[in-house]
C-alpha cells in the first residue's frame, strides 16, 4: 500500500495541510488505497528521501515523489485510469488554479487562520512555527493575523471568478471534478480543519460547492473533524 506523509497537529484527527488534501483527493479519485503517515514540522528526519523538507510525500513501492503538483503528474503517468488531467487544456487550467490560489488565496487564508494554525501545533512545534512564519512575514503572528474579519472579506471577493463559474457548472472540471477542484478543496479544508473562523454564508454558491466536495468519495473530506468542533 502507498504511504502519504501528512502534516500532523496536536490533535490526532486534525490534518489541515492544503497540499496534502490535494493528494488525498487525487488518490481517492483514482481508487487507490494509501496509509497516512503523520509528521510534525520538527520531525523532518522522519521523511523519506528524496524530499524538500515538506509534505506531502508519496511513497509508492521504491518510488518517492514530493511536491503536490509533481505527485499529481506522477499519479496520472503511473495510473492512467481516471485521469486527474484528461487533456493538455485540463492540465494547464489546473496549473493556473494552482498559481492563482497560492499567490492570492493562501495569503488571505494565512491572515484569517494563522493564530488557530499556531494553536493547533504541539508545544515542540510552536517555536518553529512562530520563528519561520515571523521571518517570512516580517511581523509577529499576532500582527499578521490581527484582523481575520477583514481578510475574510478580501478572500470572499477574490473568489468571485469561482463563484461565477459555478453558476454554470458543478465543478471546475465541468460535470466531474478534476485536480483544479482538489486544489480548491485543499484550501477549504485548510480553514475548515485548521480554524474556527466560518468562511461562507449558506446562500453563497461556493458554500454549496464546498459541500459537494466534502461529499465526494464517501465523505472523505467530511470525515476529518472541523476545528471548530474541538471547542
Amino acid at each position: 500500500m502507498m504511504q502519504l506523509y501528512d502534516l500532523a497537529t496536536k490533535y490526532p484527527d486534525i490534518r489541515f495541510s492544503p497540499f496534502c488534501w490535494r493528494i488525498k483527493y487525487s488518490l481517492a479519485h483514482k481508487g487507490l488505497a494509501w496509509e497516512d503517515i503523520p509528521v510534525c514540522f520538527t520531525e523532518k528526519d522522519l521523511l523519506p528521501a528524496p524530499n524538500d523538507g515538506k509534505v506531502p510525500i508519496l511513497v509508492d513501492g521504491d518510488k518517492v515523489v514530493f511536491d503536490s503538483w509533481d505527485i499529481a503528474l506522477y499519479l496520472d503517468r503511473k495510473y492512467p485510469k481516471d485521469l486527474l488531467f484528461d487533456s493538455e487544456e485540463s492540465r494547464t487550467q489546473s496549473l493556473f488554479i494552482k498559481h492563482w490560489s497560492e499567490t492570492v488565496l493562501h495569503v488571505l487564508i494565512s491572515r484569517m487562520g494563522i493564530m488557530d494554525f499556531y494553536d493547533a501545533q504541539k508545544d515542540l512545534d510552536k517555536k518553529h512555527f512562530r520563528e519561520t512564519r515571523e521571518s517570512r512575514f516580517g511581523i509577529t503572528l499576532e500582527d499578521w493575523g490581527g484582523n481575520p474579519a477583514a481578510a475574510r472579506v478580501e478572500f470572499l471577493k477574490a473568489l468571485e471568478p469561482l463563484r461565477q463559474t459555478l453558476r454554470s457548472q458543478k465543478f471546475l472540471g465541468g460535470l466531474e471534478p478534476n485536480f483544479s477542484d482538489y486544489i480548491m478543496v485543499g484550501i477549504f479544508q485548510w480553514m475548515r480543519c485548521g480554524s474556527r473562523l466560518k468562511l461562507f454564508e449558506a446562500a453563497d454558491n461556493v458554500a454549496t460547492y464546498q459541500e459537494r466536495l466534502l461529499d465526494l468519495f464517501d465523505g472523505l473530506g467530511r470525515a476529518s473533524p472541523a476545528y471548530a468542533s474541538l471547542s
